[in-house]
């Protein structure tokens, strides 16, 4: 239930960052970077995010309990950008709607959509209190309409409560006559943790854990990196354990495909620390169709994407059209996506696990 709607007008955030919300042990704040981006700070007594409510509702940074759940890049904050590559820092972004994934042969999208660094309409916080508890959600709107092409109306959504844990949320419209393509992925980059461990409810079998063959456009392959595609490929339990980055630079992706749920119909998957700590991710495969694992270890950018929720592949729209993986929203149809990410604890991370064992059968 909804108890209040506090809009955000852009005049509302200033480079010093001020309260604006406080609703129980929950706090929003908002404050504009040097570079011009504003950000809403949505916090609880274990940690915060960082949202960008105007600019793809990324959310640029995440921490609870005092570890940093964000990938290590060039950008310390967010830049202006017309596509995701100027400005590939943040925790989450939207990838989608129209196309998705790294632009192939035939493609003339850019690298992840049109959304990631789109500019919204508008924004407004919510306080309210669900079957969960009390909980902060930010609410961003965009209308997106081209001439004599797709028109639709997207809602991403950020929503926190009182664990180290928070939902992010889309939602689209087609208000087209016409049909709309849909591509979407939940990009989610978590930090990459030198000897961590990916728990999945899924074997590490190559029919089940993927390796991509196909090698894209940014990466220049070595014959030792095409080997080492082949050898996990052969034994994908190879990268199960993260204990030699040095593998996954330049990048390694895999496909997950069969992944088990538990009663409600959400997978889980962790990746686990070597302090027994670990991040979580949890979603429906109902909404989500494919998952990818993107991992990458340089001096320059390291990220443990282990669990990419999409419901296509990211080999861009041409390929994915001939994969049958390009959705097709009917005219006034509408779309939703949910995906829950966070921080466990040593306690409960051990809980997951054997959850996730469990999974396993």
């Amino acid at each position: 239930m909804i108890e209040t709607r506090i809009a955000l007008p852009r005049a509302v955030f200033t480079a010093e960052e001020r309260t604006l919300v406080c609703f129980g042990a929950l706090r929003a704040s908002v404050f504009r970077y040097p570079s011009g981006i504003e950000a809403v700070r949505l916090a609880n007594a274990r940690g915060a995010v960082v949202v960008l409510p105007f600019f793809g509702q990324m959310v640029w940074q995440a921490g609870f309990d005092g570890v940093d759940l964000t990938m290590r890049s060039m950008f310390p904050t967010p830049r202006p950008s017309a596509d995701i590559v100027g400005t590939y820092g943040c925790f989450a972004f939207h990838s989608g709607l129209l196309a998705n994934g790294v632009p192939g042969e035939g493609d003339s999208h850019p690298v992840h959509g049109e959304f990631p660094t789109l500019a919204l309409d508008d924004a407004a916080l919510e306080a309210g209190e669900g079957e969960a508890g009390p909980y902060l959600r930010l609410v961003s709107t965009v209308d997106y309409a081209r001439g004599f092409g797709p028109h639709y109306r997207a809602t991403p959504t950020v929503t926190l409560g009182a664990e180290p844990a928070f939902d992010i949320g889309m939602a689209v419209e087609n208000l087209s006559y016409r049909p709309m393509p849909l591509m979407y992925m939940c990009h989610i980059n978590f930090a990459f943790v030198p000897g961590g461990e990916i728990l999945q409810p899924l074997a590490y079998t190559p029919a089940q854990t993927v390796v991509r063959r196909a090698v894209p456009a940014h990466v220049t392959p070595s014959p030792a990196y095409l080997a080492r595609i082949e050898a996990l490929a052969a034994d994908p339990a190879g990268m199960a354990r993260l204990d030699r980055p040095g593998d996954c630079d330049p990048e390694q992706v895999f496909y997950l495909r069969g992944l088990a749920t538990d009663a409600a119909g959400l997978t889980h998957l962790m990746l686990r620390r070597p302090a027994g700590d670990g991040f979580t991710i949890a979603y429906r495969p109902a909404e989500f169709p494919k998952t990818v694992r993107w991992l990458l270890a340089n001096p320059d950018q390291s990220v443990a994407a282990f669990a990419l929720p999409a419901t296509c592949e990211p080999e861009g729209f041409t390929a994915e059209s001939r994969k049958g993986n390009v959705r097709c929203l009917a005219p006034g149809a509408r779309a939703a996506f949910s995906v829950r990410a966070g921080y466990a604890d040593q306690r409960d991370a051990a809980a997951l696990a054997a959850a996730i064992a469990a999974m396993n059968g």
